[in-house]
């Protein structure tokens, strides 16, 4: 397939629809996804929020900090988010052995153990979502979206 000539003004600011635009339709994706994820993790008392952090998590990030730059959570919220995952035994913080001031973050072994089972939901939704598209449709969607976020 033949790529068009990449362009810097997609849209007109004068008939721009903030509703059906890109951004939009991205962000009611979103909040689709997230209500479907809060439903089907509720069996194991986890939200789509901390399913995400737990995904952070279990992907290598071990700070605070790190989340709430790649979720865009403000500190008091993350801090809120973690110590629920805490109260849960899915989470525990672990002060540094090089600098006592440092408070890293892990997943449990019962949180170890419940990720596999959250991603099966989590694709499970993503699925559904994709009703009616094909693997390769799925797939270059994935490849626009990645485009996209490679634009910051």
């Amino acid at each position: 397939t033949e790529i068009a000539e990449p362009t810097t003004e997609i849209y007109d600011p004068e008939t721009f629809d903030p509703k059906t635009g890109i951004g939009g339709l991205v962000a009611r994706v979103r909040v689709k996804l997230f209500e479907a994820l809060d439903e089907e993790l509720a069996a194991f008392d986890i939200t789509a929020a901390q399913y995400v952090i737990l995904v952070n998590l279990a992907t290598g990030v071990d700070s605070a900090s790190g989340l709430c730059k790649g979720v865009s959570y403000d500190p008091g919220a993350m801090t809120r988010m973690i110590d629920r995952l805490e109260r849960k035994g899915l989470v525990r913080r672990v002060r540094s052995p090089e600098d006592r001031r440092v408070v890293n973050l892990a997943l449990t072994e019962e949180g170890r153990a419940v990720y596999p089972k959250l991603v099966a939901s989590a694709a499970a939704v993503t699925n559904r979502s994709l009703r009616g598209f094909t693997k390769a449709e799925a797939q270059q969607l994935e490849r626009l979206l990645q485009r996209m976020l490679a634009n910051d």
